[in-house]
């Protein structure tokens, strides 16, 4: 068995006006990726996107903060991210195997901003997907890092901010907590 954890910490805090926080634990056992998040203090009743990012060459992730606000329009967005953190590669939504990141089957928050994610993956069903994507890559998670997104619409966002993703808006795609995931 291995197990890789994230200590999930805020991003764009200042600006959003909540500080995002939490932790993520991926265990492999066998054939099988049990993910559990637990998330804290998010935009309170929001759908919040989740994916692992990374190299697809196994350079190392690392996560983005204030400094990768290249623009420096006060929010570090999706694009911005990916100097240090790379690529968005695998979704914690319904079917993360399927690896199909904008849709509409993410975890919502309550009225406090918690949200609790639990799946479990077909490891093999992932692997493939993955290799097919990303050219024969491997999963590498401890190479990796976590971000969760999403604020509410009455945040504004200036014109600056990108990361739009087909129909989905900047508000969706808005990178709100970050971590590196480790080895345990």
């Amino acid at each position: 068995m291995k197990i890789y954890q994230a200590n999930i910490v805020p991003l764009n805090a200042d600006a959003i006006g909540t500080a995002a926080h939490g932790t993520a634990l991926f265990t492999i056992n066998g054939d099988q990726l049990t993910i559990n998040i637990e998330m804290f203090d998010t935009p309170a009743n929001l759908q919040h996107w989740e994916h692992f990012h990374g190299f697809p060459d196994g350079q190392p992730a690392e996560i983005a903060t204030a400094a990768q606000d290249v623009n420096h329009d006060g929010f570090v967005d999706l694009p911005e991210t990916g100097a240090v953190s790379g690529t968005t590669m695998v979704p914690f939504d319904a079917a993360p195997h399927e690896m199909n990141v904008p849709n509409d089957n993410y975890p919502v928050s309550d009225d406090k901003g918690y949200f609790a994610y639990t799946k479990v993956v077909p490891l093999a069903a992932l692997d493939a997907k993955f290799k097919e994507t990303f050219n024969d890559s491997e999963l590498e998670l401890d190479k990796r890092v976590i971000y969760i997104h999403g604020v509410t619409d009455d945040v504004d966002l200036p014109d600056t901010v990108a990361g739009a993703v087909g129909h989905y808006s900047t508000h969706v795609t808005l990178p709100i907590a970050v971590g590196k995931i480790v080895a345990l």
